[in-house]
């Protein structure tokens, strides 16, 4: 569990540390501002990217290699794009290095779940998984506090010079602690068909969809700019063909990379759900707290981002919490029961935020508030991993844990998109409504400043409202889960 958990937590703290890097990161590489802009959004996407499309064939390698050569070789891989992003001098090169630490840091996070479920008996895992959870959560929150630091202090390119020794150490602990674990779950080939079908879905899928969610915020609420371009229709294009020609290899094959008949499973099909639907909430908590203090909040800029900073803290430490929380109360009952109260909790909360918030809200109001929020968040974590896990037979547990992770990803960033172009809509149709004085009259100026607080306020709180209506459709789908019948016996690929 330690040397699992410190890949995991190396791992998230690498998808956020360059977000208060990121500036430096731009001059160093000479790139031209404002416009190498969309060039420079790659520095954050590529990571992005391809820690998503490597998680499912990741997590089916550890299945037919072993969880300790992938997990170990996960490392490397990240070892090595550690060592070459300090030295490169173009975005170009930067981005290819940045590829390789996202490969190696998307692959551990599903081996170790994996390894958690071949290490616990299923009433035991939940706990792990709680644990986990809190140390992924923590590492992200991490991220940008430990990269403004460097920043302040030394150099952006002392993040990837401490990873050095840090996976270097993982590497030796790893192949140390997981000796037990280094025996193939199943004889089989490897599926390339798939993976690569699969993988050009995912890339795909996720570009257009950062494309068509990108969010820039700059001073006025004129500058709220959603993305998206003529690319981003054939971009969803190729990756419904992409999952088309995946189903089409899959269904048949004796060896799949992901077996079908996983989703027959009401546990599996239902956790999948529940993952999905709550990274299409966690991504509006997370963006939308910033824009409303930026836009709506009289703050400075400078105010603005330590404010930011402080009332989402209250979100994420109760994630934290409560994510080992919810294991240790999923081992004494079982997955729904754990979910359905996340997911309450979480629904009032959204409930709470989108009907108090308005231009005078206070910090402490926020954060107490965002507290809530993050309890439900972290209590939902532990039993929707287990409950995907724990539905999969052995030689299939890598698989699942992938799928755990993409799940929620996807889900973030569908819910991205989504907030996006809500947010754009009822701005510009509340804007259009506004009763002001004539412009040359000495109140417009005033008039306008408290008119597009309170618009953008109503924007960004309605987005909560809706957030809401999606945690009753997750709530829902919970609802579906049921207790796994020990004494029922599970074929490949289905289990109840």
């Amino acid at each position: 569990m330690a040397a699992i958990a410190f890949g995991v937590f190396v791992a998230a703290d690498d998808l956020t540390v360059v977000s208060t890097m990121l500036r430096q990161i731009i001059g160093d590489l000479e790139i031209p501002l404002p416009s190498g802009f969309d060039d420079a959004a790659w520095i954050v996407n590529s990571y992005l990217i391809a820690y998503v499309a490597v998680m499912p064939f990741m997590g089916r390698l550890s299945d037919l290699l072993g969880r300790r050569k992938v997990y170990v070789g996960a490392l490397v891989v990240f070892l090595a794009g550690s060592l070459w992003i300090p030295f490169t001098s173009s975005l170009g090169w930067f981005i290819v290095a940045r590829v390789l630490t996202a490969v190696g840091g998307g692959a551990m996070v599903p081996v170790a779940l994996a390894v958690v479920g071949d290490l616990y008996a299923e009433p035991r895992r939940p706990r792990a998984y709680g644990i986990l959870g809190a140390v992924d959560t923590i590492g992200w929150v991490w991220g940008p506090l430990f990269g403004a630091l460097l920043v302040r202090f030394l150099d952006w390119r002392w993040q990837f010079y401490l990873n050095v020794p840090l996976a270097l150490a993982g590497i030796a602990i790893a192949w140390w602690a997981l000796q037990d674990h280094d025996r193939p779950t199943v004889r089989a080939a490897i599926d390339w068909p798939g993976a690569t079908a699969l993988t050009l879905a995912l890339v795909a899928l996720n570009i257009a969809l950062l494309d068509a969610g990108e969010i820039s915020v700059a001073g006025e609420l004129d500058e709220l700019t959603g993305g998206g371009s003529t690319s981003t229709t054939w971009l969803f294009g190729v990756a419904a063909a992409g999952f088309t020609w995946f189903w089409w290899l899959e269904r048949n094959r004796t060896n799949p990379l992901i077996d079908l008949r996983l989703f027959r499973s009401r546990n599996f099909a239902g956790g999948v759900g529940v993952n999905f639907l709550v990274g299409a909430v966690l991504i509006i908590a997370m963006v939308d707290v910033p824009l409303f203090v930026n836009l709506v909040v009289e703050t400075s800029l400078l105010e603005a981002a330590v404010m930011s900073g402080w009332v989402l803290s209250g979100l994420t430490a109760a994630m934290a919490i409560t994510s080992y929380a919810g294991g240790v109360a999923t081992e004494r009952s079982w997955y729904r029961p754990v979910i359905v109260a996340g997911l309450v909790v979480t629904g009032v909360g959204f409930l709470v935020v989108g009907s108090v918030w308005d231009a005078d809200v206070g910090p402490w109001t926020m954060g107490w508030q965002l507290i809530i929020l993050g309890a439900g968040f972290g209590l939902v974590t532990a039993p929707t991993n287990a409950a995907v896990v724990d539905a999969a037979p052995a030689e299939q547990r890598g698989t699942a844990a992938g799928l755990v992770i993409v799940s929620r990803l996807m889900g973030l960033a569908v819910g991205l998109s989504g907030l996006t172009a809500w947010t754009l809509f009822r701005y510009d149709r509340l804007r259009t409504g506004l009763d002001l004085p004539g412009i040359g009259d000495p109140g417009y100026q005033d008039a306008l400043e408290a008119a597009t607080a309170d618009i953008t306020a109503q924007a960004l709180t309605e987005t909560f409202l809706f957030a809401a209506a999606v945690v009753v459709a997750a709530l829902v789908v919970a609802l579906g889960l049921r207790r796994r019948d020990s004494n029922q016996p599970v074929g490949r690929g289905v289990a109840q």
